[in-house]
């Protein structure tokens, strides 16, 4: 459940920050540019894959917990 958490809580982050950038940029009226929303758009990423991988990340972590 907390795995699933962190991956919404990515997706959420980077999706509002990406909206902030282009509103951002929208207001001072300056182009908006392609690398800094490539660079916004990564934790976007991550949380899809984690979202997908979320059973065996679950388990990985369990895994070393029990140590």
């Amino acid at each position: 459940m907390l795995v699933r958490f962190i991956a919404a809580t990515l997706i959420g982050w980077a999706a509002i920050d990406e909206a902030l950038y282009v509103l951002i940029c929208r207001h001072r009226a300056v182009p908006v540019e392609i690398i800094p929303c490539i660079i916004k758009g990564l934790p976007f990423l991550a949380g899809v894959v984690v979202l997908v991988k979320a059973r065996a990340i679950a388990e990985w972590v369990a895994e070393k917990l029990d140590l």
